[in-house]
């Protein structure tokens, strides 16, 4: 089901995607978490602080141009479904419908870390650490 979703550019109902995550943290023993691409839209952002009981420090956003976002799945070579020009044109529709509320949610609560995503891959991977360093405890 989930497969079958993603290939379709369509977002996993978050009841099924909260449990898995709140699983695989009661089971991890770490008591700090970076969940890569979630939460996805409004719904996944209520299910998961209501479930968890759990808001995050913050969240991390890759600014990019939708131009070098589809030049860089198209050429990633890595032979998955979702990775043709159809299903890229539905996941960006879908992030900026359902994903981009969630960001500006969490700006306006000063949550935000935006990240240059269309700089070199080390400018980037510094910029993440500066992301990081201003909330380590």
């Amino acid at each position: 089901m989930i497969q079958g979703m993603i290939k379709e550019g369509k977002i996993v109902p978050s009841e099924v995607t909260v449990g898995l995550l709140k699983h695989a943290m009661l089971e991890s023993g770490n008591y700090k978490f970076l969940i890569d691409g979630f939460p996805r839209n409004e719904e996944n952002r209520c299910a998961f602080e209501k479930v968890t009981k759990i808001e995050p420090e913050f969240i991390l956003f890759f600014e990019c141009s939708e131009e070098e976002m589809e030049r860089r799945l198209l050429n990633r070579n890595q032979g998955r479904d979702d990775d043709n020009i159809d299903t890229i044109k539905k996941r960006f529709r879908v992030f900026v419908e359902s994903s981009l509320p969630v960001v500006a949610n969490y700006n306006l609560k000063g949550k935000v870390r935006k990240i240059n995503a269309a700089n070199p891959i080390a400018m980037v991977f510094d910029d993440v650490k500066i992301a990081f360093s201003q909330f380590a405890v």
